[in-house]
């Protein structure tokens, strides 16, 4: 699932809210967990799962189509723990498409 098809799963299921403001509220929870993790701060949702930073170390890597070795840079990269209630319901009987499911499911059981 991308961004726009989560933005418009969300509006079918709230008939209430206007599209443009469903969207606006999608892109700033991105952009509060985008903004946390960038100041090094952990997001947890609860029954969800947690967002951090792992920081990758320097290391000499090797170029591929030569085999020489290539210095790489330290860096920071986000990580996803995923939480026991998400991790229960992916591993006991959760059916995509089943009654009580997700009404963010699209039930074609693609993964997307």
């Amino acid at each position: 699932m991308i961004k726009s098809e989560l933005v418009a799963k969300l509006a079918d299921a709230n008939p209430h809210l206007y599209q443009r403001d469903v969207e606006r509220i999608v892109s700033t929870i991105f952009d509060e967990i985008t903004g946390a993790l960038a100041s090094g701060d952990r997001v947890e949702l609860r029954g969800f799962g947690a967002f951090s930073i792992k920081h990758r170390p320097a290391r000499t890597g090797r170029n591929p189509r030569t085999g020489d070795p290539v210095e790489v840079e330290a860096k920071s990269v986000p990580f996803f723990k995923a939480g026991k209630e998400l991790r229960d319901r992916l591993n006991d009987g959760y059916l995509p498409g089943a009654a009580g499911n997700s009404a963010v499911d699209d039930g074609a059981g693609d993964g997307s």
